[in-house]
């Protein structure tokens, strides 16, 4: 019998509410307290948008139209692939899911990026404020160097 291993992949979004985004405090371990997009793993028998919506929905219990998708990171070391969705809030009513202790619409200044959970996050972010400033959005691709912490592995469930 053949067993295969394969990577996890990992999908989300960036909440869009006028020139805010919305972000969920974690309240699960890896990375407990700390900042992070509304994300999780798919699940079988998904689309990655279907996939991002629902876990924008579970996190947040948060109403959104999915965009397009905006980052696609490898992450070789602890065979993931993180995928980040734009995304428009449908109102702003929202709150914590189980998942989440808080969520909150944060503007480019107020971005907390000490207690940003995940690079792949903070990366996903900072490419959301530069293309937002120059008034063009850009798909990306990339990879993360092999060497990742234990810490900012995303929980395997």
């Amino acid at each position: 019998m053949i067993h295969y291993r394969n990577p996890k992949l990992v999908v989300g979004t960036i909440p869009e509410w006028e020139n805010s985004v919305l972000l969920c405090r974690r309240a699960i371990e890896p990375q407990h307290g700390k900042w992070t997009l509304p994300a999780g793993f798919m699940e079988t028998e998904e689309t990655t948008a279907g996939a991002a919506k629902r876990e924008t929905l579970e996190e947040a219990h948060a109403r959104i139209e999915i965009g397009e998708m905006f980052t696609l990171i490898d992450v070789p070391a602890i065979s993931q692939v993180h995928i980040f969705y734009r995304a428009r809030l449908l109102d702003t009513d929202f709150h914590p899911g189980e998942e989440s202790l808080e969520t909150m619409l944060f503007p480019e200044a107020g971005i907390p990026w000490d207690e940003i959970a995940f690079r792949t996050v903070s990366l996903t972010l900072r490419h959301y404020f530069a293309d937002r400033s120059k008034g063009c959005w850009l798909f990306r691709t990339m990879s993360l160097p092999m060497a990742y912490s234990s810490d900012e592995v995303w929980p395997q469930g």
